[in-house]
């Protein structure tokens, strides 16, 4: 007879890689469809307003912009920059405060899948998130997704709902400056209006200008084309 200790892993065990085959599934579906809500929409207190835009569509510098000012090395990491982190933790050992180094790959994981908040329980889940959307979906999929989830105000997902919102235009015909007031909006979407930015603000998108203007478009042309 078997013990209720082993009855008990081999239940764990089938629980965890029928969890782990649903995932492959969901990830795969939404490898060519777009996925009709994310956790985060799902929790809104606002009103959702999204409109899905097909990133071929989309002026190239509209994820050149998100990714100039939220994370230049997206083409050359696999999901989690350890560079990043080590940087960041270096800078929080000499002072100063400890800032985020999650990639674009963990916040569409994180976006799509989880919850707001910084327990490391959320953040494994994020890293290995990111880590599949990786080799299942790659990077044009992962920029694409994470243009039509992000939010960008109370309620705003997506750089279409976004640029119809705050420009009452299509995101296929915003300019480079319009790409990047709405990239500076990301780090604190409900408190930000990229027409209104403070003296900061309006620095930091004349940061995300320069940086777009140095990488240029060669920066993602390995993943958009």
């Amino acid at each position: 007879m078997a013990k209720p200790k082993s009855k008990m892993l081999r239940w764990l065990w089938s629980i965890i890689w029928k969890l782990a085959l649903l995932l492959v599934l969901v990830l795969l579906l939404f490898r060519f469809v777009p996925p009709p809500t994310s956790a985060f929409m799902l929790q809104s207190s606002y009103p959702v307003q999204q409109s899905w835009v097909v990133i071929d569509e989309l002026p190239s510098y509209m994820p050149l912009a998100v990714v100039a000012s939220e994370d230049q090395r997206f083409p050359n990491h696999f999901g989690v920059d350890f560079t990043a982190i080590s940087n960041a933790l270096e800078d929080y050992s000499d002072g100063e405060g400890l800032r985020g180094a999650s990639t674009i790959s963990q916040q569409t994981a994180k976006n799509l899948f989880l919850w707001p908040g910084r327990s490391l329980i959320r953040k494994g889940l994020e890293a290995g998130l990111a880590i599949s959307l990786e080799a299942i979906w790659g990077k044009k999929r992962i920029l694409e997704v994470y243009l039509n989830i992000a939010e960008f105000g109370k309620g705003i997902y997506g750089v279409e709902a976004a640029s119809q919102h705050y420009y009452g235009r299509s995101a296929r015909d915003l300019s480079p400056n319009q790409a990047a007031r709405l990239a500076v909006l990301l780090p604190n979407p409900q408190q930000r209006n990229p027409n209104r930015l403070s003296v900061n603000l309006f620095e930091r998108v004349q940061w995300i200008e320069r940086q777009m203007r140095q990488l240029s478009d060669a920066h993602l042309n390995a993943i958009l084309h």
